[in-house]
């Protein structure tokens, strides 16, 4: 019963969504406030009943329920509670019911928000996002059914993918899925302005918090997914260009430059007809990653399905709402007003310059991601586009970027002084450029050009603190005042900051992977390997058994140097159900660095054994962290709690004398 249940409130959900997306828009159109304002409900509506079939579906995997062909394939009773709950997303059919609940949320979210939303801005997106959300449910109802039922019911299931059953893989997708949903929020705010043909500071400031929410959730997805890769698959890599990373990568980096084009937008009124653009390209290519993990084009440890009716049919969504918006972008664009001017050499300049670079960035990885898929599709021919071709192409597009992020961080809004927002960079710098010398001159091995990339990290992290730092000790006298003024700062100015220190510390530990050693090797109990600063000596090899998996575990005892670290443990498992084997990587975090082993096959009587060193491996994450820790913070800036100004009414004719 608990099923369909389930079912029949997703059934209910896209009846709801079809009236969400088209009666606001009458009422807009017929300037009828009570019809527009039917979009507040139904999207309240809308979530309460994909939540119902969401918890049915949860509690059908929770419960073993196998008469449930979704959950037969994706779950076993000996499976743990935890992995049990993951299942329901660790598929296809499920992580696209999470895609919905997700999207449904934030139209629930945008319903409540009567304060700080004008009404006809917040029907006419609503209106947008009920549109999206049919089309997922109709998806999801006719070719990706959760409730889909076997009869009879099997008397156990084939278990989750063992690559799957991990804590990670726990956090990574709701985390992603929140920052490719959060998008589509955006969009729909761009759709609504383009409809209603007014966009002004207004509608920047009403986007804002949606897109910097998006943003920060999608930063905390890659990175999870990142690490996850990293700590899991056993290869101590924590990025591989693989086309579904990319897939991730190119709504962030579109993002990005949407965050900064708002900021113009909200401050000088400019940029109206590229913050629209990127509002649709950004959602766009959330879709695109969407289709490509989900129609069968290719074939990944991250991708779903391979049945070509879904691609097909995501396909026309994609072709639908890219195509569509961007015919109604050329249709209401040039009726857009130039908003505010301001000087070559300016903040909002910088900005522009910043987004050239981000879009320019995102072009190189959409060409490098899609050209292979192309051209196989087209001709048949299969090539491989990996890390030569992302570094040789990305990379030279994002370094003068970051070079020039502090410095236009550093430019006053509508003109800026050049030579004196280089002056004030100059200490950092200064300091960066001496750090990254003494590592070339005191390091051995590694590409040259690793000390350059630390000292522009480095660059970064003291632009971001020492521009703080000048506006808070800047015609302040003593502590008392340093610390009002601190106090004063806008929240948006210390998340901007932290972001922006948070993309250095990142980009000090990807330098630092130049220096990562690594050894492999056959090792019998007694024996040791070295690699860089650590070296490892297996113990002793044991079987071991899990709820649901049996395990070949290896124990070690970790040295740097002649000093004894901590022990450490390695496994290969083969869980039951699948017959399928895991490594699980043994990882001792040393500071910020990390020592990492992973089991090969057994050779000889012995076992084959990898032995990784990974100095600063961990700024990697951690910077991540500081740039989405930036990115919520700016989400609590004053302004955006605020409500939205109203536009006063036009005054009532004088009436004349009598």
């Amino acid at each position: 019963m608990i099923v369909e249940i389930g079912h029949y409130a997703l059934a209910l959900a896209l009846g709801v969504s079809v009236i969400q997306a088209l009666v606001p828009l009458w009422g807009l159109s017929r300037q009828d406030r009570a019809l527009a304002a039917v979009g507040t409900s139904a999207a309240l509506i809308g979530f309460a009943l994909v939540a119902l079939s969401f918890a049915a579906l949860v509690a059908s995997y929770v419960r073993s329920d196998f008469s449930v062909a979704n959950v037969f394939e994706n779950s076993h009773s000996a499976q743990p509670l935890l992995y049990k709950f993951t299942s329901v997303w660790g598929n296809h059919e499920g992580s696209l019911l999470l895609w919905v609940l997700i999207l449904t949320l934030f139209g629930a979210l945008v319903a409540l928000s009567h304060r700080s939303l004008p009404p006809r801005l917040r029907a006419g997106a609503l209106a947008a996002q009920g549109l999206v959300a049919a089309a997922f449910l109709a998806f999801t109802l006719f070719t990706s059914n959760p409730f889909r039922r076997l009869s009879p019911a099997p008397a156990e299931g084939q278990d989750l993918n063992p690559i799957l059953q991990d804590l990670g893989l726990a956090i990574h997708p709701p985390l992603l899925y929140i920052g490719y949903v959060g998008f589509s929020m955006t969009y729909a705010f761009a759709v609504a302005a383009l409809i209603d043909g007014r966009i002004d500071a207004m509608w920047a400031r009403a986007v804002r918090p949606w897109t910097l929410l998006a943003w920060t959730f999608l930063t905390l997805g890659i990175a999870m997914g990142s690490y996850w890769a990293y700590y899991e698959l056993g290869w101590g890599g924590w990025w591989f260009w693989d086309p579904v990373e990319n897939a991730s990568f190119m709504p962030w980096l579109a993002g990005t430059a949407l965050i900064h084009s708002t900021v113009v937008m909200e401050k000088r009124d400019a940029l109206k007809v590229w913050t629209i653009l990127l509002a649709i390209l950004t959602f766009s290519l959330s879709l695109l990653g969407t289709f490509v993990v989900r129609s069968g084009v290719l074939t990944s440890v991250h991708s779903f399905a391979t049945d070509p009716a879904r691609g097909l049919f995501i396909l026309l969504i994609l072709v639908f709402f890219v195509g569509g918006s961007l015919a109604l972008f050329a249709w209401r664009a040039p009726l857009l007003r130039q908003g505010g001017l301001f000087a070559p050499v300016s903040r909002e300049s910088a900005l522009v310059v910043n987004n050239i670079f981000l879009a320019t960035a995102c072009a190189t990885v959409f060409v490098g991601t899609l050209y292979p898929l192309a051209l196989e599709m087209l001709t048949g021919d299969k090539i491989s586009v990996g890390a030569p071709f992302f570094n040789a192409t990305f990379v030279p597009v994002v370094v003068p970027l970051l070079l020039l992020l502090p410095i236009g961080q550093s430019l006053a809004w509508k003109r800026g002084d050049l030579l004196g927002a280089a002056q004030r960079n100059a200490a950092a710098f200064a300091i960066a450029a001496v750090a990254a010398l003494a590592l070339i001159a005191f390091t051995r091995g590694g590409p040259v050009l690793a000390p350059l990339g630390v000292g522009l990290g480095l660059f970064l992290v003291l632009g971001a603190g020492f521009d703080l730092a000048e506006r808070v000790v800047a015609r302040a006298s003593g502590w008392p005042a340093m610390l009002s003024r601190a106090r004063g700062l806008p929240r948006s100015a210390w998340g901007t900051a932290l972001a922006h220190a948070g993309i250095g510390l990142s980009i000090i530990g990807i330098a630092a992977a130049a220096w990562s050693s690594e050894a492999i090797a056959v090792l019998k109990p007694g024996e040791r390997l070295t690699a860089g600063r650590y070296t490892v000596v297996l113990e002793s090899v044991l079987p071991r058994t899990g709820p649901n998996f049996r395990a070949e575990v290896a124990r070690f005892q970790l040295f740097s140097g002649d000093r004894e670290l901590a022990p450490l443990e390695a496994s290969k498992r083969v869980y039951t159900a699948r017959a399928m084997p895991t490594t699980e990587a043994g990882i001792h975090t040393d500071w910020l660095s990390q020592a990492y082993v992973s089991l090969g096959e057994g050779q000889d009587g012995g076992l084959a054994v990898r032995l990784y060193d990974k100095p600063l491996i961990l700024l990697i994450w951690i910077g991540a962290i500081v740039m989405a820790f930036g990115g919520a913070l700016s989400l609590t800036d004053r302004r955006f709690r605020l409500a939205a100004p109203r536009r006063a009414a036009p005054a009532a004719a004088a009436q004349p004398a009598e």
